[in-house]
């Protein structure tokens, strides 16, 4: 069982945990939006899924930890490792919002922050340093913002947990106010990179993947950091000073994601139906459902912390979107595994379905 494991691990996918962090951004979504019982039916797909992960993560650590050393250091694959704190994140907030159960979302917080220390300086240090780097069509790609993910995540997640504490609430705040203002300088300063990569060099149609999608979900989880923040002001008197500041600036980014969304629309339908790429199942194309059931999350808060009840029609149809778009991923990753279990025995053992 365990060499099974193992071969499973070798090749495992660093962005896996984006599928932790759609499946629990459409929970949170449409359990706000009053679908209750979805909402708790992902939440335990989203349980098994990153004990599953989470498994497969450390069995890679111990056993290739030279390959994970590689991989994180890398240009295009390390990014992908931001999405074990982000998923944390993503689910100790589902637990939260979903199931009102903080004890483990407290613990999920401190393990996500450690994560967030580890990969963070791991991963900008080793691509700095880095004797031979590739050119910056080839380098640079939407699942940098990954790290944009990550840092307003822990900021959310923290947020929430501020009403749950007795002692040391305005430490809290006070960090999860200094993630959300580094996430939102590290998604300008990476966007920039991104859109000079989109507009002056050639990109090619099978370049455009999936985690492009992260341009648009960067800024969603933007907004409900800032969303988050506004609607807990009345428990940090900073807060409350900040709040016009923050209420501009929150604004600023759901317009910024808002104007992603059909702009990747159009640019995925020249991919797939003009230039007739593949579309068949990839682990990436999790870094598409999640900014969609993330924009709905967050609307849905922008909307509550604004007081601007007309924008709550965006994410009562957004919603089926995001449902539509988890689903079409979800059968992919089951038909992908049912053919894997059906031709196991024909396949060599250096092969994985997990490989992205």
């Amino acid at each position: 069982m365990f060499d099974y494991l193992k071969q499973k691990a070798v090749n495992l996918f660093p962005g896996y945990f984006a599928l932790v962090m759609a499946t629990g951004a459409l929970s949170i979504g449409t359990y706000q939006l009053g679908m209750e019982w979805i909402g708790r039916l992902l939440l335990y797909v989203n349980l098994v899924a990153y004990l599953i992960l989470w498994l497969l993560t450390l069995i890679r650590l111990f056993c290739y930890f030279p390959r994970v050393v590689a991989d994180i250091t890398s240009h295009t694959i390390g990014p992908g490792f931001f999405t074990l704190v982000a998923g944390t994140c993503v689910l100790g907030s589902q637990l939260i919002i979903v199931a009102d159960y903080v004890s483990i979302a407290k613990y999920l917080w401190v393990l996500a922050i450690l994560l967030w220390i580890v990969i963070m300086y791991t991963f900008f240090a080793g691509v700095t340093v880095r004797k031979e780097k590739p050119p910056i069509a080839d380098g640079i790609n939407g699942a940098w913002l990954i790290a944009v993910v990550a840092s307003q995540s822990i900021s959310i997640l923290g947020t929430l947990l501020s009403s749950y504490v007795q002692n040391g609430q305005e430490i809290i705040l006070f960090i999860t106010l200094c993630m959300y203002f580094l996430g939102c300088m590290l998604y300008l300063n990476i966007i920039t990179l991104i859109f000079y990569r989109f507009t002056f060099l050639k990109l090619d149609h099978s370049a455009l993947t999936p985690p492009y999608w992260i341009n648009m979900g960067a800024v969603a989880i933007t907004t409900l950091a800032g969303s988050t923040l506004i609607l807990h002001s009345h428990d940090w008197n900073l807060l409350l000073e900040i709040t016009p500041f923050l209420k501009g600036f929150t604004l600023f980014f759901w317009i910024m994601g808002t104007w992603w969304i059909p702009l990747l629309f159009i640019l995925m339908i020249w991919r797939h139906f003009y230039h007739r790429y593949p579309l068949s199942y990839d682990p990436q194309f999790w870094g598409m459902a999640f900014p969609l059931a993330m924009y709905t999350a967050s609307t849905f808060q922008l909307s509550k912390a604004l007081d601007v009840p007309f924008l709550m029609v965006i994410p009562k149809f957004m919603v089926y979107i995001a449902m539509a778009a988890w689903i079409f991923v979800f059968l992919g990753l089951v038909h992908h595994l049912f053919h894997h279990f059906i031709r196991k025995t024909k396949l060599p053992a250096e092969d994985s379905f997990y490989e992205g």
